[in-house]
């Protein structure tokens, strides 16, 4: 299944952020739809990027300090914005943190359009959203919640013209799916108790990741040995790695990544090969692929041997049920405060 997602922004603050979105979208195996290269002042133009977006599956906001272009005019972002909502298309909103970094050039001076601003930033983290400090952070933030809302609100997507149903085949198909919706009430209890079976066994598989540990040891750049040894919670290893294994990552490329982004030292530089201890790096996944939250692929070999990791289906709703269960807890301390 492929889904169009759209990128929404403003445009001449936010180029070298709007390029690596597109990326990220396609590694992930999805279609980018952007307005960048229409002529916004042309009469048909408005209609053509409302149509565009009625027909994408996701809406992705992304958001700075500017409400309108370098010329004046309001930015494009608050129409394209709109026209998703008006049709229910999903949100999904990457807004600047209050704290980063920015060039003041790039922020609004006029106090009228500030305020403008932040009632749009108060619109979109109504919705799925998430802040951001740099570009890097950006493309993390960006992956990790497209996953989450793929995952939590499925869309119908896109499929080629040679995998279009024929009349004989969509004839065949309704008589199977109501034979189908006979037996699917017959053993409706039995359902019931698999559901239940599988709540249970998500239940299990979260808390044995909340409770066991791992220690990991850094070795950086400047080093002559292994340094700062911590223990991790492995539930927090994983949230870090559903993201990464969306596309297949080698035992080495897991090992860079975590040694980069738990660092414990911020001013040393881990090291470029193995910045983490490859035999906790092979434990780690081991044990993940034993919760069958990721797995192995066999049949895929690298230039040095090293093992490729994925995620699995399991794994991917185990991470929404985490994530469901975290945001069902925040609004119900939101709703008794």
């Amino acid at each position: 299944m492929k889904y169009h997602i759209f990128i929404g922004s403003t445009l001449d603050d936010l180029k070298n952020e709007r390029k690596e979105l597109p990326r990220i979208i396609m590694e992930l195996g999805h279609i980018p739809v952007m307005a960048d290269f229409l002529d916004h002042s042309a009469a048909g133009t408005a209609p053509l990027v409302q149509k565009n977006i009625e027909d994408c599956d996701y809406f992705v906001a992304l958001v700075a300090y500017k409400y309108s272009a370098s010329d004046g005019t309001v930015s494009p972002l608050i129409a394209e914005y709109s026209a998703a909502v008006k049709k229910g298309i999903p949100v999904i909103s990457l807004i600047i943190d209050e704290k980063a970094r920015w060039k003041a050039t790039k922020k609004e001076k006029d106090e009228a359009l500030i305020r403008k601003l932040d009632d749009l930033k108060v619109r979109l983290r109504k919705g799925s959203y998430n802040t951001w400090s740099n570009t890097t952070d950006l493309c993390q933030k960006a992956q990790t919640l497209l996953i989450q809302e793929m995952n939590l609100n499925p869309r119908s997507g896109w499929v080629s013209a040679e995998q279009a149903v024929k009349p004989l085949v969509a004839n065949e198909f309704a008589r199977l799916s109501y034979e189908n919706d006979t037996l699917r009430q017959q053993i409706k209890m039995e359902d019931n108790e698999v559901i239940t079976r599988l709540r249970e066994q998500l239940k299990y598989a979260i808390k044995a990741l909340a409770l066991n540990k791992v220690t990991l040891s850094f070795y950086y750049a400047s080093g002559e040995n292994w340094e700062n040894t911590r223990r991790f919670r492995y539930l927090r290893i994983y949230k870090l790695l559903v993201p990464e294994l969306a596309l297949a990552k080698t035992t080495a490329e897991i090992s860079r990544f975590l040694g980069t982004v738990l660092n414990p030292d911020l001013d040393k530089t881990v090291r470029k090969d193995y910045p983490t201890p490859s035999n906790t790096i092979k434990k780690i996944m081991t044990d993940l692929s034993a919760l069958k939250l990721v797995r192995c692929l066999n049949n895929v070999k690298t230039n040095t041997g090293d093992e490729v990791w994925e995620i699995t289906e399991y794994g991917k709703e185990l991470y929404a049920a985490y994530r469901m269960r975290q945001m069902e807890k925040a609004f119900i301390r939101k709703t008794e405060s």
